[in-house]
């Protein structure tokens, strides 16, 4: 645990971000830094970029930019990389997934087509809907993991890069639980060279990363680095971890909808949601063994918020639904729509009804951003293993074994928040305020 005021080694040199996965959100989060970087936009939606925070009390009326308070990396710093099954470089991805308008990624063109991804360590067996020609080869999962490593030194040395972070922003994979070879390093270690099932190609690059050091965020719902081996090895090695799949679209909306409706004691019958969704993460849903692994981690937000076992007259019977269907013609322009059956006074139901069209990669995008930003910032404070005060950008946070994952969007973020005051050495804000009555 790192104490009050700690020493944060400065955001020195270039930092690399690698990233498993380039296609729509990838690409349109390192579209959006460079055109930020040339005055094209703003970086609309990142807490480091574009948020405040409060320090002391209300009267003090002291509230910096978090990037002003905060000895971040700076978005001129940041250099990218990494792998995807298809050979298309960042513009031709770009255009292919169809996010941003031409007009915009013709003025950064010459940049992103210097971004070609490195052939990925892959397997169908994990996301049965996607093939491509771009896949490494190797007699074994430690044999892969090992050139993971070799494609980082390489971008490293040729960029002179001080410090870097990964964050897997590829598919979703097949629903895997921790099994005995995830239990322990060595057990993970030999499963490795012994091509063990279990070890789905998220938790090889999660395993590549932590090894040499690199903060690891995990944006899809997989296991990847959400396993006893991989937090006890981030812990050995002092390495910030995070997961598990960014929070976007419909899964916001229930963060920030279902505190308020347990802070008013209303009660729930009923959540129906469903979505459509045209880009490659709704083909890779329209398997059922990926849909599994998503559809967990969407419904496991409501009870840990509504806590039906501390509320039982409100939350114990609810039914939640959650439908994902793949619909080419939306393409990244995802529709959530939820039915909220509720009851309050006496009983009586009242509904609630949401159609909100999101755009699935402009809403990730940010968070990667930030995420990139702050496991960096979490490294250069000496902090290791799980970092639970980022849950707030993610659908299912990792916490410590025991623990119950803090879904509450509210409660997340004065968590993030209070831990960068903490860091800094200014005092925890508690918004009891009693003070100003005295």
């Amino acid at each position: 645990m790192i104490s009050k005021g700690t020493k944060i080694a400065p955001p020195d040199g270039k930092l690399g971000v690698v990233v498993p996965g380039m296609g729509a959100v990838a690409s349109t989060f390192m579209a959006g830094v460079e055109a930020v970087r040339k005055g094209l936009a703003k970086p609309i939606g990142s807490l480091t970029q574009m948020g405040t925070i409060r320090l002391g009390k209300r009267t003090d009326n002291r509230t910096p930019m978090v990037k002003d308070f905060v000895p971040l990396s700076g978005l001129d710093d940041m250099v990218f990389g990494g792998w995807d099954i298809f050979e298309d470089n960042m513009y031709e991805a770009s255009c292919k997934a169809g996010v941003l308008e031409r007009s915009l990624l013709d003025q950064i063109k010459p940049f992103m087509e210097s971004i070609k991804p490195w052939p990925a360590a892959f397997s169908k067996d994990y996301v049965k809907k996607l093939d491509g020609p771009n896949v490494k080869k190797a007699a074994n999962k430690m044999e892969l993991a090992e050139q993971v490593q070799e494609d980082i030194r390489n971008f490293q040395k040729a960029n002179n890069l001080a410090r870097t972070v990964m964050v897997w922003c590829g598919s979703t994979e097949i629903f895997l639980k921790t099994e005995d070879v995830h239990q322990t390093v060595e057990s993970f270690e030999k499963g490795l060279v012994n091509n063990d099932p279990a070890i789905a190609p998220s938790m090889i690059y999660a395993y590549a990363a932590i090894k040499m050091g690199i903060p690891y965020a995990n944006g899809a719902p997989n296991l990847s680095g959400d396993i006893p081996a991989l937090m006890d090895l981030a812990k050995e090695r002092g390495v910030p971890i995070c997961g598990k799949d960014f929070k976007t679209g419909q899964t916001l909306m229930k963060t920030i909808l279902a505190p308020g409706l347990k802070s008013r004691l209303l009660g729930l019958n009923g959540w129906f949601s469903t979505n459509i969704l045209g880009n490659r993460d709704g083909e890779v849903l329209d398997d059922p063994q990926s849909f599994k692994t998503k559809e967990e981690s969407k419904l496991s937000v409501l009870e840990h918020i509504l806590q039906p076992q501390l509320y039982p007259d409100l939350y114990s019977k609810y039914t939640h639904k959650v439908r994902i269907n793949y619909y080419p013609p939306r393409g990244d322009n995802k529709e959530g729509w939820d039915n909220i059956d509720i009851f309050g006074w006496l009983g009586y139901p009242m509904q609630i009804k949401v159609d909100f069209l999101c755009r699935d990669s402009i809403l990730a995008a940010p968070i990667v951003l930030d995420l990139v930003i702050l496991q960096d910032l979490a490294a250069r404070c000496g902090m290791s293993g799980i970092q639970e005060w980022l849950s707030f950008f993610f659908k299912s946070p990792m916490c410590a074994p025991g623990l119950y994952p803090e879904h509450d969007l509210f409660i997340q973020q004065m968590k993030l928040k209070n831990t960068l005051r903490y860091m800094m050495g200014e005092d925890m804000i508690t918004h009891l305020g009693l003070e100003y009555y005295d």
